[in-house]
C-alpha cells in the first residue's frame, strides 16, 4: 500500500465552501419566491378611501325631486337592476320605476365638463314635458356627496339615482364616454342610446319625438 500524497490539497475546507453558498444560493431563492395574499392591507390600495357616506341632511339640502315608484314589474335590460335614490337613499329598482311610462336617463358624473352644460337643457325640457315623459338622471360615479353638491350648485331639482358601477351603461351596452342618455319606452325596451350632448331644449324634444313618440 502506498503512503498519501502529503503535497494534495485538503479537500474538506472545498466541500464546505461549496455547502455554504448552495444554502446561501437556497435561502436567497426561498425569499424571492412569490407568496399568496394572506389577507393583509395592500399598501397603495389601501391608501385610497372610499367615499364618506350621505347623510339624510346633505340629501334633503340638494332639494332632489323624489324618485320614481315601482307601478309595475320592470322588463328590459334594466330589469334586476337596484340603485339608490340620491334624494332620500332608499333602494330603485329601475326598470320596475320606469315601467308604463317613456323615459330619459341621463348618465352623467359631478366631473364631466360637457354634463354640467347638459343638465341645465333637461331640466328646462323635464319641466315642460310634465307627466308624459319620465326624466331621470344617473349619477356614474361613487362620490354621491360631489354629485349632489354638482346638482345643487347648478340647480338642478330632477329625480335622480347613484350608479357607482355604471350598471345602466353596461346593460345597455353603451362605451365608457359621458354624457349618454338612453330613451327608455314605456315596456322597458330601448329606443335609442344618444352618446352625445344635447346643444339645448330643442334638440332633446325633437330627439325625443323621433325615437319615443312623445312631442313636447
Amino acid at each position: 500500500m502506498s503512503a498519501p500524497d502529503e503535497s494534495s490539497p485538503p479537500r474538506r475546507p472545498v466541500v464546505r465552501w461549496v455547502i455554504a453558498a448552495v444554502i446561501l444560493v437556497l435561502a436567497a431563492a426561498v425569499a424571492l419566491w412569490p407568496r399568496e395574499d394572506s389577507g393583509g392591507t395592500d399598501p397603495v390600495a389601501g391608501t385610497a378611501q372610499p367615499p364618506a357616506g350621505v347623510s339624510a341632511q346633505e340629501r334633503a339640502a340638494a332639494g332632489l325631486a323624489p324618485c320614481p315608484v315601482a307601478s309595475a314589474p320592470g322588463a328590459g335590460p334594466l330589469a334586476g337592476i337596484t340603485l339608490t335614490c340620491l334624494a332620500d337613499g332608499a333602494p330603485v329598482d329601475l326598470a320596475a320605476a320606469l315601467a308604463g311610462k317613456p323615459a330619459l336617463l341621463n348618465l352623467w358624473a359631478y366631473w364631466c365638463g360637457p354634463c354640467a352644460v347638459e343638465l341645465p337643457h333637461l331640466q328646462e325640457f323635464a319641466e315642460r314635458a310634465g307627466p308624459a315623459l319620465t326624466v331621470l338622471t344617473v349619477h356614474s360615479d361613487p362620490d354621491e356627496a360631489k354629485g349632489l353638491a354638482r346638482l345643487s350648485g347648478l340647480g338642478i331639482t330632477l329625480p335622480g339615482v347613484s350608479d357607482p358601477q355604471a350598471t345602466v351603461r353596461t346593460a345597455v351596452g353603451a362605451p365608457a364616454v359621458l354624457p349618454i342618455s338612453v330613451l327608455v319606452r314605456a315596456d322597458g325596451t330601448i329606443a335609442s342610446v344618444e352618446v352625445r350632448t344635447f346643444a339645448d331644449v330643442a334638440d332633446i324634444a325633437d330627439t325625443v319625438s323621433a325615437k319615443l313618440g312623445v312631442t313636447v
